[in-house]
């Protein structure tokens, strides 16, 4: 539940490592979405969670308001540690955890290894206030006064804290260290400067701190630092107090400095949790006899109201949903009765975090949206009103989020823009003699086996189910149209006829013939899906009885790609192994949206502002025009695509691929995004500077809740162009693919066909759909499913051969792990145009680009490759440099006339610039040739 950078986060793991655990890591904020960890606390089945109070009240608060206390059904043991558990936590939490649960209220400064006390929470005890407990073991404790005497137990005295897990001191502040440690009867001992009383029963009781340290949701916050900050501007003195348990309010003494002001400098100069989030001005802070300022004489912030919401000002509302939008504002920082500004950030407002997650889920209940949709990172982003008010329209304009879509109980209609347009790509750019869009599972038994006939039932079973698995693709003979029928043919399903192999050789052959069969399928009739058993052939499996499908058999799961997606494959997986873990039970829902119901609903979307989108983005290009891209041999658009690939793939390395995914984290770009920008520079340079170029992106288009969790094809393929500034640092280029992206993915469920139609272009002349870009993102479970006891495994497709849908195609996959994970990428691209040795020598300069990108030890440039300009990076492999060096230096040795010398010197340095900046293969071609 911590962040990484808590130290709490060491403790999960390690403490998740020494018992044998199962260690869930949350995805970035998924601690705060709260929708998203209940799912993971149900499907994950979590025994032990941990965090921090105010953390787990929201969340409980937001289990019980959405009636989803199942969650918390697995719960073993909840520990609440960092601030002050309060009765009223203890009694929610009583009331949402499962008997079976253990409560513990944990201690612990980091100064003594996170934890050193603990109590066991009696649930049916009535608590003046939860206990922190006793030591734990190999700690001990002393409660002392200010003169160091032990104190009774009914007196408050400061806690100090000794044994094994006490630190040794700061690192390099040795006058911090003399104040936080002593020595106690020879033992050392940390001073907590944390108020305690001591009860009969030897139970500590959190009193308060002795200083001015507060913790604010779960982190400590030094005051006397936002002081010294503030005291940095113009004012001549401040206090900072903690207020109501969740606010910071900063006291200003001051005549010429307005409270926004004193905000954006905190914002440059203090994290975000040590923000005031009242700034209150005054002409003088009172003081007592001494001279010293007095917090006791401190107003109370809510007479600053003025300060926050000036009513000099309108706020009148212009739309309705702005009206909404404020009125939940209003409830959620406790302002009824007063208004609140549309500029005012929510969090100069009072708001926190906890309170923006609060205000999230009631955006979620009144707008009907999901994470997916408009993630909570957004409105964090965004703060003010009226940025809400603006991102809450765009689901309104896009007409995803109030007009849920329903069952139609219709078994034909027409077939959605995805499909039309693989239909009729396979049909008009490619040969009849080989399928491009057979997609393939392959799954070895690694453990148990299967049986046949139940795995049989479970595939009729989510056949049932997922009607669009049975659906037939036809033209309809009056009107000339596509159409979809669902069919009856779940009933009548059966396995392929079983084909056996001796070794791994046989297997990639027969796996390589049925991803080009171009009879696998017959979308005429319904037969869109396909499974087949390959056996392996083996003298000792003579007397196996055939309904056994034991270790090492292989099973084949194909698809055509006109009822199926990438995304489709862990629906279906997960869908056939709870009903074979269910001989063949599996709930149907007849009033449950179907694939063929979104084809209508799509049909009837408003296209008009997406149409004036994509009118404007694309203006001003010429599609027809082609990249001057290295090709072996030419083709005119009209001819026919044989599917033939030449594949290069690349591997990066741990650090490359760490630094790939950490500057997307620190540019706040996705791994898509930055993807995207690195191969934008490959082509600028690799085209020799051009500078106009348009290129294919792959969207997922799952762009309503209600499509989750359904089968079928929906992926957008959409044109992304973008004109090159040559002096553009990768930096710059990173922001411009950021914003294109974002602005794209309002408006990706406009058709492609509908974008050539508007711009009179066809499937075979429009250029940028011949050079593809996709990201994909692997599972990190390693491609394992469990079937019953039976365990199987993905098999990998790289030693088979691969069809070429596009002429030129460029795919990062990243497989998450606990260490950012591995990252590669691949080349695949018509055999009609490249040779397989011309992508293997392009995905070398490409490998070249990313390591002068992303390598800190690259030793191309001791200055920062990304913040210099795209022109300046070069694909010259490192053996051509050499090689040319080579070549001029050995003309060089029989030249003995100085003025020669010089000449040819300065040649070679003019003609290495030419080369790098007009030619790389020309230059292949030389030095082949032995010329320069």
């Amino acid at each position: 539940m911590a962040r990484c950078s808590f130290d709490i986060h060491v403790e999960d793991i390690m403490g998740a490592l020494m018992v044998g655990a199962t260690l869930i890591m949350l995805r970035p904020r998924g601690n705060i979405d709260f929708g998203y960890l209940s799912e993971v606390l149900k499907q994950k089945q979590i025994s032990y969670m941990h965090t921090v109070p105010s953390l787990l009240h929201n969340f409980s608060l937001f289990l019980k308001e959405t009636k989803n206390l199942d969650a918390m059904l697995c719960l073993k043991t909840l520990c609440s540690s960092g601030e002050p558990c309060s009765v009223k936590l203890f009694n929610l939490l009583v009331n949402i955890v499962p008997d079976k649960c253990r409560i513990w209220d944990l201690y612990g400064p980091a100064e003594a290894t996170i934890g050193c006390t603990l109590y066991l929470a009696d649930k049916t005890a009535n608590f003046d206030d939860i206990p922190i407990g006793k030591a734990i073991p190999n700690y001990q404790y002393a409660v002392f006064d200010e003169f160091r005497q032990e104190v009774s137990n009914i007196q408050d005295g400061e806690l100090y804290v000794g044994g094994a897990g006490v630190f040794s001191g700061y690192l390099r502040r040795d006058d911090l260290t003399a104040r936080g440690l002593c020595m106690i009867d020879g033992e050392r001992f940390y001073r907590t400067g944390d108020l305690v009383r001591l009860d009969s029963k030897g139970l500590l009781h959190y009193r308060g701190r002795k200083d001015h340290q507060i913790k604010l949701h779960g982190q400590r916050i030094e005051l006397g630092e936002i002081e010294r900050c503030l005291l940095d501007t113009s004012i001549s003195a401040c206090v900072v107090i903690k207020w109501d348990d969740d606010h910071l309010i900063a006291y200003v003494q001051s005549s010429d400095i307005e409270e926004e002001q004193l905000h954006e400098y905190c914002q440059s100069h203090l994290p975000p949790n040590m923000i005031p989030s009242k700034f209150v001005l005054m002409e003088k802070l009172p003081l007592n006899v001494n001279g010293k300022i007095d917090r006791k004489l401190l107003p109370s912030p809510n007479m600053f109201s003025e300060a926050l919401l000036s009513t000099n000002e309108s706020s009148t509302s212009h739309s309705q949903l702005e009206d909404i939008v404020r009125n939940i504002w209003c409830e959620v920082l406790q302002y009824i009765g007063r208004d609140v500004l549309g500029t005012k950030s929510f969090f100069s407002l009072g708001g926190h975090s906890f309170l923006m997650i609060k205000l999230y889920h009631r955006y979620q209940t009144l707008f009907s949206f999901d994470s997916r949709i408009l993630s909570i990172g957004s409105f964090l982003s965004q703060p003010t009103l009226l940025q809400h008010v603006k991102l809450l329209e765009k689901l309104t304009k896009n007409d995803i989020n109030l007009t849920q879509w329903r069952t139609l109980h219709i078994i034909q209609g027409a077939t959605s823009f995805a499909q039309e347009r693989i239909l009729l790509d396979e049909q008009v750019r490619f040969t009849k003699n080989v399928a491009i869009y057979n997609e393939l599972n392959v799954l070895k038994v690694v453990r148990g086996s299967l049986s046949r006939n139940r795995l049989l039932t479970a595939l009729r079973s989510v056949l049932t189910k997922q009607t669009i698995l049975r659906t037939s693709l036809v033209i309809d003979n009056k009107g000339g149209t596509l159409k979809q029928c669902i069919t009856d043919r779940h009933q009548t399903f059966s396995l392929a006829a079983d084909l056996t192999f001796k070794n791994n050789n046989e297997l990639y052959d027969i796996i390589d013939q049925i991803i080009i069969d171009p009879n696998l399928f017959d979308l005429s009739s319904g037969r869109s899906f396909h499974c087949q058993i390959l056996r392996q052939d083996s003298s000792m499996r003579q007397n196996e009885d055939d309904e056994v499908i034991p270790c090492s058999d292989i099973l084949i799961v194909a698809f055509h790609h006109s009822v199926f997606d990438r995304f489709s494959s862990g629906i279906f997986f997960n869908e056939l192994r709870h009903a074979y873990n269910n001989n063949g039970i599996i709930s149907v829902d007849d009033d449950s949206l179907q694939y063929i119901d979104y084809s209508v609903y799509e049909h009837e979307m408003d296209m008009m502002v997406s149409h004036e989108f994509w009118k404007s983005q694309l203006q001003g290009y010429n599609l027809e025009r082609r990249l001057s891209l290295p090709t072996d041999r030419q083709r005119s658009s009209n001819d026919q695509r044989s599917g033939v690939a030449s594949v290069a793939e690349i591997h990066f390395d741990d650090e490359i691929s760490r630094a790939f995914l950490n500057y997307a984290s620190a540019h706040q770009v996705t791994p898509f995004q930055l993807g995207l920008a690195t191969f934008y520079t490959f082509l600028f340079r690799l085209t020799h500077g051009d500078s106009d170029i348009c290129v294919s992106g792959l969207n997922a288009n799952r762009y309503k809740s209600e499509l989750e969790n359904m089968i079928g094809m929906f992926v957008a393929t959409l044109p992304y162009a973008i004109k090159l500034n040559s002096c553009w640092s990768f930096d710059e280029l990173v922001k411009h693919v950021r914003d294109k992206c974002l602005s794209i993915l309002e408006h990706s469920h406009y058709p492609l066909q509908y974008i050539l139609a508007d711009f009179y272009l066809n499937q075979l002349n429009a250029s940028f759909l011949e050079i593809v870009f996709d990201f994909i993102t692997i599972p990190s479970d390693g491609g394992h499913l469990c079937f019953n006891g039976a365990t199987l495994e993905q098999v990998s497709l790289e030693q088979s051969s691969k069809v070429a849908k596009f002429d030129y195609m460029l795919r990062f996959f990243h497989k998450p792990t606990l260490n950012d994970g591995s990252l590669s990428c691949c080349f695949t691209c018509s055999h009609d145009l490249f040779d397989e040795s011309t992508v293997e020598t392009m995905a070398r300069r490409f490998q070249h680009l990313v390591f002068q990108l992303f390598c800190s030890k690259s030793d191309v440039s001791e200055i920062d490759q990304a913040s210099t300009p795209i022109k300046k990076l070069s694909l010259i492999l490192s053996d051509e440099a050499e090689e040319m060096q080579g070549i001029v230096f050995y003309r060089l040795a029989n030249i003995f006339d100085e003025g020669i010398l010089i000449i040819l010197t300065c040649f070679f340095n003019l003609y290495s610039l030419l080369i790098e900046e007009y030619s790389f293969y020309s230059l292949e071609k030389a030095l082949l040739m032995n010329r320069v």
